[in-house]
């Protein structure tokens, strides 16, 4: 899969680095120890955050001016990383959906990062292209009907958006049957080092819980 990031993005945040993990693995319906992993992660969150302070958190806080420069309420339309952790401080579970699904929830908490996760076999075309949503657009979220993508990143397939930092898109969702996995990691912050890091930390939970052999990462 080929990934353009747009003129469009480069202008409203010039320093955008991304990673995209492609990997072949097997998904199962729940993980016991990657579910311990989550919630080690959550008691350390509630012994060191509050709801204010993870806003600081440097993926995270890019996210949220990237969202403000675009002219969208980032408080209004989270990303998902700041939702994920927000939910955990408030002493509720993440929601338990299947292993591919909580892995990426995982690696998305873990690092801060907004973080796509897309059963690959189900794009139309060989490109994605990062832009930003523009004013009607059709998104479906999943789990969430139509929403307002105008002035959220996103990313494009032949067919229109399938992934922003809000909300992945139904269309192209990881169900029980994906074995072809595509995981795209957003680091508005331009911190490589750490978009790295996250991209081999989602390699090594693929190895470990989804029968994979962790598959091969490009920055971009």
């Amino acid at each position: 899969m080929k990934i353009i990031v747009s003129k469009e993005i480069e202008n409203v945040c010039p320093v955008f680095v991304g990673a995209a993990v492609e990997a072949y693995c097997t998904n199962s319906d729940y993980c016991e120890p990657m579910w311990q992993e989550i919630n080690e992660l959550g008691e350390k969150f509630r012994a060191e955050l509050t709801t204010e302070t993870l806003k600081d958190i440097s993926g995270i806080a890019a996210t949220r001016r990237v969202y403000k420069t675009c002219g969208k309420d980032p408080s209004r339309y989270r990303p998902a990383s700041e939702a994920l952790i927000r939910r955990m401080l408030q002493g509720k579970s993440l929601y338990q959906k299947d292993t591919l699904v909580d892995l990426i929830n995982l690696a998305s908490i873990a690092y801060g990062y907004s973080i796509g996760g897309f059963d690959a076999d189900k794009f139309h075309g060989d490109t994605l292209t990062l832009g930003i949503g523009r004013a009607g657009e059709p998104y479906e979220g999943i789990g969430r009907g139509m929403i307002n993508i105008e002035g959220l990143p996103v990313y494009r397939d032949d067919d229109g958006g399938v992934g922003t930092p809000t909300s992945d898109n139904e269309r192209t969702k990881i169900d029980i049957n994906t074995t072809h996995l595509l995981v795209l990691i957003n680091g508005y912050d331009g911190n490589k080092e750490n978009v790295v890091a996250n991209a081999e930390f989602i390699q090594r939970l693929l190895r470990k819980y989804a029968q994979s052999d962790g598959g091969c990462y490009t920055i971009y």
